[in-house]
């Protein structure tokens, strides 16, 4: 029997082991990131068979060109691999056929199992695992009501006095959602559209890393999908000065570049730093090591414009040895041969008349300000105070080349001391946020970061006094994002802390998407080979599945059901939850069947009813 050329593709790749995972299943997201690479092991690979280089390659003058395109398509075909999860998600009439991303109208919603919070006992062994990341193509005539505003609930204020419930939302706080970050985005539309200054993301690459599973979950189409839905709800949240910061690698840095011209328009392109995470080359690669990331800066309009940095300048020259909340300084002379002519008085009571630099009332000002500093004694010349914020202000366009600023290493190490343990892997430095926030806003703007992970991005907008909102959708968000901006509270002195002269204080509200058939989606991923079936039955019987499917027809496939494996079952009881009753919508608030508590009305009413 002859064999297609799906079967040939497959059966070829699985002779390299680095293409199969430990349950012996090929990993589709490593061969299509060493296409994307022109990794020469995989083309070496497909060479060897004569069918695959006919399929595949073209001869041109006697050399042979790989049609990288051609084979990214084949590998993301339905056609390609369809298991027998695959065949069940055909019975049922859940399977989606893609189209071109920019046309698309489909959203991405995520649920993920593992993400790179650290977990205990994790090693070396567990990297040819496949990690299970739950995520769903959506076709936009389903979606009806699944953007719309949604309910708030557990909200709470954290102060440096401790926490406070019963809350209702004041314009000036700063905001912590747990929650889908695409339906938080929706749902904070109505309130903060055109309000953003600034938004800074990290979102997930698409691809493995050095420590942790490979996602094989995500193809290149549903990634681009899922930034896609994401990023036009981030453009209208940004005012016209506004700009936004990607941070990504080079598996998708090319694609993304596309998609966001797409959205913001290319005339919108600001340009591209890379950013040298790391100072030490790592010896983990056969090729190139990686030691830099990109990120892409896109602006709402012409009317934003990147803010000067002086990158001359040298930090050490500067202190701040009274705390002063304005940050570093150095002191400079106030005398200016020339200038005005006036005699003032020492600490001690001893007068000087000299040429200053400033004129007399304008010296008392500064005098009142807190901005002269006389020598220890109190009687030699005074000298004023030049802050290093002011200096900068002075400063040349930023470059394109970041190697300046703390790196990966440098962040790790912040958050072990931090928390005195391991607790996240890969967090962003302090410094490059510092940097960013600096050049992109003043203080009191609005900073929004929607893949919030350890929580930088707000714990440095806390302190440098900018407002700022941050989505997380994972359980750890109340474990390390809120425990590390309550330490920022307490004045915690990690980070860029000594640099801006942070002592704590603020606040900031911790509130939750109230959850409908989220519930459900929480019971699946937490179900196991004894539960499932008992789960499953719940599901089916639950009228907060899709509508258009019947109990009668599920039953009457079931044994496709119970051919599949775990991760399998828990992906096709997900899709059939309906998206539409994931969490409950600010519509349905005094719906008696939501049992929504009177605190929780409060807050979300304060929340929504202005606006």
């Amino acid at each position: 029997m002859n064999k297609n050329i799906f079967e040939i593709v497959e059966e070829v790749l699985k002779t390299n082991l680095k293409y199969v995972s430990d349950d012996g299943k090929l990993l589709k997201a490593m061969v299509y990131s060493d296409v994307m690479t022109m990794d020469k092991e995989l083309l070496c690979l497909l060479l060897s068979n004569e069918k695959i280089k006919e399929r595949f390659f073209k001869d041109v003058n006697g050399t042979l060109i790989f049609d990288k395109q051609k084979f990214t398509w084949f590998i993301d075909s339905k056609e390609f691999l369809p298991d027998s999860y695959t065949k069940y998600m055909n019975k049922i009439g859940l399977t989606h056929n893609g189209n071109f991303i920019s046309k698309s109208n489909d959203v991405v919603l995520d649920f993920p199992y593992k993400d790179c919070i650290l977990e205990g006992g994790q090693n070396k062994d567990d990297e040819k695992r496949k990690e299970i990341f739950y995520n769903e193509v959506i076709a936009n005539d389903e979606i009806n009501r699944m953007l719309s505003p949604k309910v708030f609930t557990n909200a709470k204020k954290y102060t440096k006095d401790g926490v406070e419930e019963n809350i209702t939302f004041d314009n000036n706080d700063n905001l912590i959602i747990k929650g889908n970050n695409l339906i938080a985005l929706a749902s904070i539309l109505k309130r903060y559209e055109g309000e953003v200054k600034c938004i800074y993301i990290d979102p997930p690459y698409n691809t493995g890393s050095d420590s942790f599973n490979y996602n094989d979950s995500f193809n290149h189409s549903t990634w681009l999908t899922f930034m896609k839905n994401r990023l036009e709800l981030a453009r209208k949240l940004l005012n016209d000065r506004g700009l936004i910061f990607v941070q990504c690698d080079d598996n998708e840095q090319a694609y993304l570049k596309v998609l966001m011209d797409e959205i913001f328009g290319k005339d919108m392109f600001v340009g591209t730093v890379v950013y040298r995470k790391r100072k030490s080359q790592a010896n983990l690669s056969k090729d190139l090591s990686a030691i830099h990331e990109y990120i892409l800066i896109y602006k709402k309009s012409n009317l934003a414009n990147l803010k000067k940095i002086s990158t001359s300048i040298n930090t050490k020259e500067y202190s701040n040895p009274d705390g002063d909340y304005r940050g570093l300084y150095k002191t400079m002379p106030c005398t200016n041969k020339g200038g005005a002519l006036y005699t003032i008085k020492t600490p001690t009571g001893k007068e000087i008349k000299d040429e200053w630099r400033f004129k007399e009332e304008r010296f008392y000002e500064l005098l009142n300000d807190n901005r002269i500093v006389f020598p220890k004694n109190g009687e030699g010349k005074p000298r004023y105070k030049l802050f290093l914020e002011e200096k900068q202000i002075e400063g040349v366009i930023v470059n394109s080349w970041w190697d300046d600023l703390g790196t990966n290493q440098d962040a790790n190490r912040d958050l072990t001391k931090l928390f005195e343990s391991n607790v996240f892997s890969y967090p962003k430095s302090e410094d490059l946020l510092r940097r960013i926030i600096e050049i992109a806003t003043d203080k009191n703007d609005l900073i929004l970061d929607y893949h919030l992970g350890s929580g930088t991005t707000c714990s440095v907008a806390h302190k440098m006094c900018r407002r700022y909102i941050g989505i997380e959708q994972m359980d750890y968000i109340e474990t390390v994002p809120v425990e590390r901006l309550k330490k920022v509270i307490e004045g915690e002195q990690t980070g860029i802390s000594k640099m801006v002269a942070w002592n704590g204080g603020g606040s900031f509200v911790y509130c939750e998407l109230l959850e409908d058939a989220a519930t459900l989606i929480d019971r699946i991923r937490l179900g196991d080979d004894e539960s499932i079936n008992n789960i499953k039955s719940l599901i089916y019987s639950d009228d907060r599945i899709i509508s258009y499917i019947l109990k009668e027809e599920l039953l009457a496939i079931d044994n496709n059901f119970n051919s599949l494996n775990l991760e399998e079952k828990k992906k096709v009881l997900i899709k059939l939850i309906n998206k539409n009753k994931l969490y409950v919508n600010y519509s349905d608030i005094e719906d008696e069947e939501m049992f929504v508590k009177a605190k929780d009305k409060n807050f979300t009413k304060s929340f929504y009813e202005d606006f």
